[in-house]
């Protein structure tokens, strides 16, 4: 790619920011190397790596690169047998920690996360921990070395601080003593790396000794007194072991990274590489870029771009569209309308694209692939080269038309601009001709008419304007394809205050022919303007529709929810209620038929009733039922007599009196087979009717008369069949309790021949039942040894 495209086209400023994002150097490196490729394979595996790594920044957050540093000259020199220094180990250090921290966060956050292309990358870091846990345990800083990097670095530094304490104690007693006097401070100081006290010159014979200085007016000198100048001597030694002690485990550390530098060199080249992909997500992420489809075909369709450069803020989103119905595009409009912006846009896009990076643009925007980007924008006039405006454009042109094809894109800024108007669109003409011949990909911005109509008149050319809005002055800076623009000269100056008889006049100077075509123009304007209002109100009717039709669709889905929820919950409770009532009512007449046979058992029934009403109580509050009527009239203890016909309210039972109440009104009511004790206010008298009281309700009436619900719904016969013992046993044991209640003379019980299990089971069982008479198995015809019949006492 020629360096005069991407020097106009502001390349290098998008790759400055692209530097910048990077966070290591060998990362930055890479940043400031990227040009545009023209191979389509690598363009869209670089495209695939961007995106990619955008979308690890969106379900993990950023990444820093930093301490990622290229090491490779330190580990040349392991190989030709060389050590490290600390600096350079430390920094190994630092780049497999690096390596390590960005092997964790390239982790799968869960097992749904799927593989893309850069997990191959991820999974061969090395981050070789033994070697960083070596290094830090060996290394505490730049300036120092732990003690415990060797048993040999141990012993000589504690016998270094056993030669320090004893010199310092020489010298404290030498301060502290007679020869206190000579001494100019009472301190201890070091002169050439040995210990020495200051002395005063005029004493100097009185502390005897080794001068090594003295102070600059040369009243004090820096004496090491004999009594530790074997003990600094040591001292020295020690120092000189301890550097050979360092050396040798700086030694034993730069083998050990030795050994694992084809790793470590595969982390630099591997790191140096992340680094620079996630630069350019980052600088996606920045302006909330996409990644464009690319094609071989020359044809381009950006959706809503945005410039990189322009202040997001404020930039107006373009469409342009280059390569399918036409190859040639001329731009016109007012000055400042934004028709160079939308030619760099076109330009820079194309860049950006090949480079691997992604552009601020809707998703599936497409560019193509070119080899070259020919840029002719700006003024480049020279008055030391002796170059014009024109003359600028022109040797701009002749510099690339010989190199131009139908694999390159061309933009002209202004093109025949800077010369005679009837010469310069002429020859604009010519050129746009040429190139459209060739096939190329061109798009020119004018102020020309004469483009205009060739534009108009000529098959694979097309139109474009950068619409202008007269009333405020201002350009809206849209690109709208198939509509020459208009210069608006006279329309701009009348608005600014030009007098109007010097507009009239200048519009005499202009030919009839080219005034008929600006009127067409803004014909063609005013059309487009009518024509999109009208299809804005169209499009707002339709989302207003999709709305209230989206809301209905929400409301009757939400009705529809909730209706299904409360039946669902009323049969659930329904259904909770009836089972309750159902058991309890079933243990209860199991429980009345028991304490019916025994003897003093009527205190035990009346809780029992008692604990019935109770629960029937609770089963109407839960079921929402209301509370029992009271009756019509409060009944007296001289209202009833034994024998009268009432109604027990609280449990709906007719009955017969068989007591008269006592002082609290509670008397004895006969039910059926149920006697129980009730008071005054819950009875109800009715008049007299055959009712069911005592033994003999047999005699004088027939089981079709019975009141009790049970009558209705008992069957005669019962299948046990398929049933387990325990199971059978549990259900006939109910059916017979209900059968007997509903004065069933004799029953059906279908048990099967089988093994005889069940058989046996069942005749064990109504061998133990009071209230049965007797039981036999069927006949022929009844069912033979597969059906017991069973009948009730009378």
């Amino acid at each position: 790619m020629n360096e005069k495209a991407l020097q106009v086209l502001e390349y290098h400023k998008i790759i400055q920011r692209l530097t910048e994002l990077a966070g290591s150097e060998p990362g930055k490196a890479l940043c400031r190397e990227l040009v545009p490729s023209d191979d389509i394979t690598e363009i869209r595996r670089m495209q695939r790596e961007t995106s990619d790594a955008v979308s690890r920044i969106f379900r993990k957050g950023n990444i820093s690169f930093s301490g990622a540093a290229d090491m490779r000259g330190s580990l040349k020199r392991l190989e030709i047998g060389s050590s490290l220094n600390i600096e350079e180990l430390l920094r190994i250090c630092k780049l497999l920690e690096a390596c390590l921290r960005v092997k964790n966060w390239s982790r799968p956050v869960n097992d749904t996360e799927e593989e893309d292309s850069l997990t191959v990358m991820f999974s061969e870091l090395q981050p070789l921990t033994p070697v960083v846990n070596e290094i830090r345990r060996c290394i505490i800083s730049e300036e120092e070395i732990s003690d415990d990097a060797s048993p040999g670095l141990r012993q000589v530094r504690r016998s270094m601080k056993i030669t320090n304490d004893r010199i310092r104690t020489q010298l404290s007693a030498l301060l502290t003593g007679g020869a206190r006097t000579y001494l100019q401070d009472a301190v201890i100081t070091q002169r050439n790396g040995r210990y020495c006290v200051p002395v005063k010159a005029e004493h100097r014979g009185q502390v005897p000794g080794m001068i090594h200085d003295q102070s600059s007016s040369g009243s004090t000198i820096f004496v090491e007194p004999m009594a530790v100048v074997k003990l600094n001597n040591d001292l020295r030694e020690l120092e000189l072991k301890e550097e050979k002690e360092i050396e040798a485990v700086l030694a034993n550390l730069s083998t050990l990274v030795a050994k694992e530098a084809e790793h470590i060199t595969n982390d630099i080249l591997l790191m140096k590489e992340l680094d620079f992909i996630f630069a350019r997500a980052k600088l996606s992420h920045s302006y909330n870029g996409s990644e464009p489809v690319f094609n071989t075909e020359g044809r381009i369709r950006i959706r809503k771009g945005r410039h990189p450069l322009l202040d997001p803020k404020h930039v107006v989103p373009v469409d342009i569209r280059l390569g399918d119905d036409f190859t040639l595009l001329v731009i016109s409009g007012p000055n400042t309308g934004g028709k160079t912006v939308s030619l760099k846009t076109v330009g820079l896009f194309t860049l950006m694209g090949q480079a691997g990076l992604h552009i601020p643009a809707l998703d599936r925007s497409e560019l193509s692939v070119f080899t070259e980007v020919f840029a002719d924008i700006g003024d480049e006039q020279s008055i030391e080269q002796s170059l014009s405006t024109f003359s600028s454009h022109m040797t701009n042109i002749v510099s690339f038309w010989a190199h131009a094809d139908e694999k390159s894109l061309v933009l002209f800024d202004e093109l025949g601009a800077g010369t005679d108007p009837t010469e310069g669109a002429a020859l604009a003409i010519a050129i746009l001709s040429n190139l459209h011949r060739q096939g190329i990909r061109t798009i020119a911005t004018t102020h020309y008419s004469e483009l205009k109509v060739f534009a108009l008149s000529t098959p694979g050319v097309e139109n474009g304007c950068c619409e202008f809005n007269v009333e405020t002055l201002r350009p809206t800076y849209r690109l709208l394809i198939g509509i020459p623009g208009k210069s608006n000269a006279f329309a701009i100056s009348e608005k600014l205050g030009l007098p109007d008889y010097i507009i009239e006049e200048a519009k005499g100077q202009i030919s009839q022919e080219d005034e008929s075509f600006e009127d067409v123009i803004a014909d063609l304007e005013n059309s487009r303007l009518t024509i999109e209002k009208e299809r804005e109100e169209v499009n707002r009717y339709k989302r207003e529709i999709e709305e209230l039709k989206q809301r209905l669709e929400h409301k009757e889905d939400r009705l529809e929810s909730n209706r299904d929820a409360i039946l669902q919950k009323a049969r659930e409770e329904a259904q909770t209620i009836l089972r309750d009532a159902k058991e309890y009512a079933d243990e209860t007449i199991r429980k009345y038929n028991k304490l019916g046979n025994a003897a003093n058992s009527t205190r035990e029934m009346e809780q029992e009733r008692a604990r019935l009403r109770e629960k029937m109580s609770e089963l109407d509050k839960k079921s929402g039922i209301k509370a029992a009527k009271k009756p019509k009239k409060e009944l007296s203890g001289k209202d009833l007599r034994i024998g009268d016909s009432v109604r027990v309210l609280s449990m709906n039972l007719k009955g017969t009196v068989s007591t008269l109440p006592d002082a609290r009104g509670n008397l004895f009511v006969q039910m059926g087979i149920l006697r129980s004790q009730v008071n005054l206010k819950d009875l109800e008298k009715i008049a007299d009717e055959a009712t069911i009281t005592g033994p003999s309700y047999r005699q004088s009436t027939g089981s079709g008369k019975i009141k009790m619900s049970k009558s209705f719904s008992v069957s005669t016969e019962i299948n046990l069949l398929g049933k387990t013992t325990d199971e059978a046993l549990v259900e006939l044991d109910k059916y017979l309790d209900d059968a007997y209640l509903a004065h069933l003379p004799n029953v059906r019980v279908v048990h099967g021949k089988g093994t005889g299990a069940l058989r046996k089971a069942v005749h064990q069982y109504l061998r133990r039942q009071k209230h049965v008479e007797s039981y036999r198995l069927g006949e022929f015809g009844e069912g033979d040894a597969g059906v017991t019949i069973v009948t009730f006492k009378q």
